[in-house]
């Protein structure tokens, strides 16, 4: 058999294992959280957004929601003024939140337009749209840092909406309070909310590492599957740090409130959502429910 011969087999092989998956999820709701170094590369921003477009294509209903902190700090320096964060979140006065406002509404329509150039309908919208996102002033470490907001309600439908309309909807992670001021929220955060609102049966953080490590300095200590009470333990366990730690937090309140599988993948590996969701073997860390440990043991 030529090379070319064994290249075509390789092909159908992949798409053969891919087939129980595009069964098992059509129509299911997945959120994708964009962010990181992923967003910096045009090359790896082309290929999570074929990612996406592609679950879309095969019957899935992606939802973006994307972050933009790279490219805010970058704007924040160009106008004279210095980043500045207390225990990972920003401190946004008002003049830092118009900047990330006009920022994360540029990234937004950067988005949208590589959806569309690929034959798919998508629309970009802020948690501001249609009470998408209502938020209370977020503290830290009870500090004042401004215009930060934590999400206290979701009204989801607007996406049910657009989901409905074969739309792609993609979601700039801001909202508004009780006033109608408008709220830099985490990335992380929104998408957290908006998988849970609407019931989606996978939340995906696309990020800067390749998953969940017991020991980030120790490469065998990798975590490819984690439950909900092994996750809560090893954050107990203090030795998890830095942007992990919230991260973690969300990845298991997300799965105690309904969402299925809750995903953690190195956003700089090229089509990494695709060998995650499509693969029997996966690349990143999955979080499930403990219940679900138990019935796969039976």
């Amino acid at each position: 058999m030529d090379e070319s011969m064994q290249e075509v087999l390789k092909k159908a092989e992949v798409l053969v294992e891919a087939l129980p998956y595009i069964q098992k999820f059509n129509r299911k709701i997945i959120v994708v959280k964009y962010g990181g170094s992923a967003m910096s590369n045009e090359e790896l921003q082309r290929n999570v957004i074929k990612d996406v477009t592609l679950l879309k294509l095969v019957g899935f209903k992606p939802i973006i929601v994307h972050g933009g902190g790279k490219a805010i700090s970058s704007w924040v320096s160009k106008v004279g003024k210095e980043a500045q964060f207390v225990n990972g979140l920003r401190v946004t006065d008002s003049e830092t939140m118009e900047i990330a406002e006009m920022v994360l509404s540029r990234v937004n329509k950067q988005l949208v337009t590589m959806v569309q150039e690929l034959g798919v309908k998508a629309i970009g919208i802020s948690g501001k749209d249609s009470g998408l996102l209502h938020v209370q002033k977020k503290l830290s470490g009870g500090q004042d840092i401004g215009f930060v907001g934590d999400v206290d309600k979701v009204n989801p439908k607007i996406l049910y909406d657009l989901l409905e309309d074969d739309y792609l909807p993609i979601i700039a992670p801001t909202g508004l309070d009780d006033n109608f001021d408008t709220f830099n929220i985490n990335a992380d955060d929104a998408a957290c909310a908006i998988a849970k609102a609407v019931h989606a049966d996978k939340l995906v953080f696309l990020t800067d590492i390749e998953g969940v490590y017991r020991d980030i300095n120790d490469k065998s200590s990798f975590i490819s599957r984690l439950t909900c009470s092994e996750a809560d333990a090893l954050i107990n366990s203090g030795t998890i740090g830095g942007g992990m730690l919230p991260k973690l937090g969300n990845c298991t309140s997300a799965v105690k409130e309904g969402v299925n599988r809750v995903h953690i993948l190195d956003g700089r590996i090229p089509h990494c959502l695709l060998l995650e969701i499509f693969t029997n073997k996966g690349i990143g860390t999955v979080f499930i429910d403990d219940s679900d440990e138990i019935s796969a043991q039976q």
